[in-house]
């Protein structure tokens, strides 16, 4: 994986120039302060604005160190009270760089022309920063420019990083377990911060870090035990960060300014997805997945099902992977790890719509559609609405696995929908449905599979006695005329699901007296619904209801119910046209 997120690293600096920097001595870091000087060293003004990148020098680990010309007031003016040790750092660093033209007037801020620099600097900087401005890093400019970003200041700072590097190799010897070389060494050094994870620190979190002796072993140190040169180590974290961050802004149907991720995938609050191809770097399929299209999904299904799939012109040769993380306090915590060909995402995305597509009643155009539910509806439908949802992010990294691999998902998630139904007095949403048809659908070994809509020939015990509540609800409602604060559904859908000889023998009482009031004013509708009844009880052997319901009975009598009722939907439908 990592490998694979440092080849990712040196494509994105080949083909996005900028995006990354091109060399490891260097980072962009945030300023929001200028120090206004001139040729002489003179101190003008202080310019406060909002944080602005600017490229400088790369800091792995700041403690004990200095940042050549960009740092916090307390570094660069020696500001507060115990500032005095921080100041000595930022100078000792100013030190190894003098000769440097660049810098001539910077050395004359300190030294030479200090009474019209730093100490002039000092006494007006509180009465020109904003005290709620002032912990932001400085930097100097001179006649509209910031030093640290010229050129030649660039490539001293690459030059005496590379110095210490090769000063570093003579006493290393171990070669990179990612990139297999000696070209860059192995040191106890932090591999860098990691953000914008979901459910980690603001500031970063770390992939790879060794912070007690215990997580060490052979006397080796720190980083050191994990054998990735700082070529490597840094590669990959931005590579990581590039993942994270990588979108447009753009603006929503409601007018307010988004930010349109293409290389991340918010699977729950604390779990989110990050991908690529290998050559392509977009992976513009997976777009279907939150914002399905029917026509370019009937365009799927139709090169998968004819084999055109790997033959299509617009495919290309090309590998995906993706990475499914979370944020655990100051770490990363990795959760899946994909690699597959673009070919076999393709196919496997088709497969997903196929076995998610459930039929539903369309009010506006009065008739039963498919429907292919969004990837985040799915994986909220099983959530609890108050409070996190601890297994919201386990369920949403199964549902992407079986989207992008092709897997079964876990039977233990059928439980967690099925409580949200029972939860809900049988809500059996349209989202529920179809992740309770792919899970049952995937997890069945031959045998019958459900359909997207209701299928006669299924004559599944615990399907059937799905489809006999939702004709006894019906029932019910027509005897009531439709004035019901809590029917059928709300009373004993979780009682018929689960115990279904103990719910229906109690049921069945219910609705001859319903028949009965029915029978009184529409003869003709009361006959029509006892021969649905009769002919669907036909089908229960021995019209002996089973004792209880398995979890996976329990999902089919949902999936049965719920395609009766839209089923019966239709049907009124088409007899009031």
């Amino acid at each position: 994986m990592i490998q694979e997120l440092v080849e990712l690293s040196g494509t994105v600096k080949r083909r996005y120039p900028g995006e990354m920097l091109e060399h490891d001595a260097l980072d962009k870091v945030p300023v929001s302060i200028d120090c206004v000087i001139d040729k002489e060293g003179a101190f003008k003004q202080f310019i406060v604005h909002e944080k602005q990148l600017t490229i400088a020098e790369k800091i792995t680990a700041k403690k004990g160190k200095g940042r050549l010309l960009v740092d916090k007031p307390e570094e660069v003016l020696g500001y507060g009270a115990k500032a005095d040790k921080k100041h000595e750092l930022f100078l000792a660093k100013l030190e190894i760089y003098r000769g440097m033209k660049p810098l001539s007037p910077v050395f004359s801020f300190y030294e030479s022309n200090n009474t019209n620099g730093i100490k002039k600097a000092k006494k007006l900087f509180d009465s020109q920063v904003e005290e709620k401005e002032r912990s932001g890093n400085i930097a100097f400019l001179i006649q509209g420019k910031r030093i640290n970003e010229q050129q030649p200041v660039q490539d001293e700072i690459i030059r005496q990083y590379e110095t210490s590097l090769k000063e570093i190799k003579n006493t290393r010897f171990e070669k990179c377990s990612i990139c297999g070389s000696h070209s860059y060494p192995i040191v106890d050094l932090p591999h860098g911060m990691v953000k914008r994870v979901p459910d980690g620190q603001t500031s970063g979190c770390a992939l790879v870090s060794y912070n007690d002796k215990a997580y060490e072993s052979y006397e080796l140190e720190g980083n050191e035990n994990s054998s990735i040169c700082t070529h490597c180590a840094q590669a990959y974290v931005g590579a990581l960060n590039w993942l994270l961050s990588n979108g447009t802004a753009s603006i929503n149907d409601k007018g307010k300014d988004i930010f349109i991720y293409k290389n991340r995938k918010k699977i729950s609050e604390d779990t989110a997805v990050v991908f690529w191809l290998q050559e392509a770097l977009e992976a513009t399929d997976l777009d279907l997945l939150d914002q399905p299209d029917e026509g370019k999904i009937r365009e799927m299904f139709d090169a998968v099902e004819s084999g055109r799939a790997k033959r299509a012109k617009n495919v290309q040769a090309d590998i995906f992977y993706a990475i499914t993380l979370s944020g655990s306090a100051a770490r990363i915590a990795i959760r899946d790890w994909i690699e597959t060909s673009l070919e076999n995402l393709r196919a496997n995305i088709a497969r997903w719509f196929a076995d998610i597509e459930i039929g539903e009643y369309d009010k506006d155009e009065k008739k039963v559609i498919r429907y292919h539910p969004r990837f985040w509806e799915l994986v909220r439908s099983a959530k609890s609405k108050g409070g996190k949802d601890v297994q919201h992010g386990r369920i949403g990294a199964a549902l992407w696995q079986c989207a992008v691999m092709g897997t079964s998902p876990p039977l233990w998630i059928l439980s967690s929908i099925l409580n949200r139904i029972r939860a809900e007095q049988g809500d059996t949403t349209s989202e529920r449905i179809a992740s309770l048809k792919l899970i049952i659908n995937r997890n069945q070994k031959g045998g019958l599979k459900f359909m997207a809509e209701l299928d006669e020939s299924n004559r599944n015990v615990a399907y059937t006695c799905g489809r006999i509540f939702a004709v006894l609800e019906s029932i019910q409602y027509h005897a009531s005329g439709g004035n019901l604060n809590a029917g059928v559904r709300e009373r004993f859908f979780s009682f018929a699901s689960a115990m279904p000889a103990t719910a229906f023998g109690r049921l069945m009482k219910l609705t001859q007296h319903h028949l009965s009031k029915i029978q009184g004013e529409k003869p003709g509708l009361a006959v029509n619904l006892d021969k649905k009844l009769q002919g669907l009880m036909s089908r229960i052997e021995g019209s002996r209801f089973p004792a209880v319901f398995s979890l996976e009975d329990q999902a089919s009598f949902a999936i049965g119910y719920y395609h009766q009722r839209q089923s019966d939907f239709n049907n009124k439908s088409d007899k009031e046209n």
